[in-house]
């Protein structure tokens, strides 16, 4: 892949997060709760791929859909002051947008409004050239790239999604979960049936690797080929005060594939390490993707990692 002009192309998934900080996921029997002060963030699956990219030293590329808007100003200023090549075109609906709210021990729900027209589709003039200039495309799990997909195939380019919290039968995500090489999602929404569910991207696609992390619980991942089936991780414990898990599962996925694209011996547990060791490092930091690790950090952090005691269930931990 010499001469290529990126590492990683990110399609899509640029938006703003406002995190409202809560002691608990609910809402109480009141009229006004008083919050600590609710902040806007640059936010969304792909502006954390393309900065968790960036921050680990890849030639990276964005593109997608903004609005002429705040928010669309937001993610903008974001990039520029990251120093990171994107492009865009104009959203007609504005900037995509979610409500978080953040409890004490940084879990999250999320109100997300997408809003763009369900007609609005990356065009095939605009992705596909930039796709070949690229040694790895991400494309995020968003409508505006659902022919994205079998364009890429076609072109035979290497290609990475996350679905996030797919139940596993939702036909709607079936065209990123059987057209990526590589598909991550979380386990939450298939409690009980990750395996399943894993069996079945590999099965009903290109994938040679399918991943679903799984928080506290580490993550689960099945290659193609693997006669030993599902292998369970075990978590890495965060080196400090977890606060926001908002980005988590980003920062894992641009950790593993940053490891995965450089190769070398034991692949599959290097990448599936650095990637636990970054989305542990996002827990730590207030907002979606505010702070990256870099490829040093990543490096330092896996070698001041200590294995854990199989009968120690918390996982990984620092020395």
């Amino acid at each position: 892949m010499a001469g290529m002009d990126y590492d990683v192309l990110v399609v899509g998934g640029a938006g703003v997060d406002t995190i409202v900080r809560v002691e608990r996921l609910e809402v109480p029997d009141l009229d006004v709760l008083h919050v600590p002060p609710i902040r806007d963030y640059a936010a969304h699956t792909g502006t954390g791929a393309a900065l968790g990219f960036h921050a680990l030293g890849r030639r990276v590329k964005f593109i997608d859909f903004l609005g002429d808007d705040p928010q669309g100003d937001v993610v903008r200023a974001r990039f520029r002051g990251a120093g990171l090549d994107f492009e865009t075109l104009p959203a007609p609906n504005g900037t995509p947008r979610s409500v978080n709210l953040v409890d004490a021990e940084g879990r999250r729900f999320s109100f997300y409004d997408g809003r763009h027209p369900d007609g609005l589709l990356m065009p095939p003039d605009f992705a596909p050239p930039r796709a070949a200039r690229a040694r790895h495309v991400h494309v995020s799990r968003a409508r505006v790239n659902r022919a994205l997909l079998a364009e890429l195939a076609r072109r035979d380019v290497p290609v990475s999604t996350d679905l996030h919290a797919w139940d596993g039968e939702n036909p709607d995500t079936r065209p990123w979960a059987f057209g990526a090489d590589y598909v991550f999602l979380s386990a939450a929404a298939v409690r009980g049936r990750v395996d399943e569910v894993l069996r079945t991207i590999l099965a009903g696609g290109r994938a040679r690797l399918a991943v679903a992390t799984d928080g506290a619980d580490g993550c689960h991942v099945l290659a193609r080929g693997d006669e030993a089936g599902v292998r369970r991780y075990r978590a890495v414990t965060p080196p400090d005060p977890v606060v926001d898990s908002n980005g988590a599962g980003d920062a894992f996925v641009t950790a593993f594939l940053h490891t995965w694209l450089g190769g070398g011996p034991d692949l599959l547990d290097r990448s599936v390490l650095a990637g636990l060791v970054s989305g542990a490092f996002a827990c730590t930091v207030h907002g979606t993707h505010e702070r990256h690790i870099t490829a040093a950090e990543l490096a330092a952090a896996v070698r001041a990692l200590r294995t854990p005691d199989p009968a120690d269930r918390a996982g990984w931990r620092w020395s």
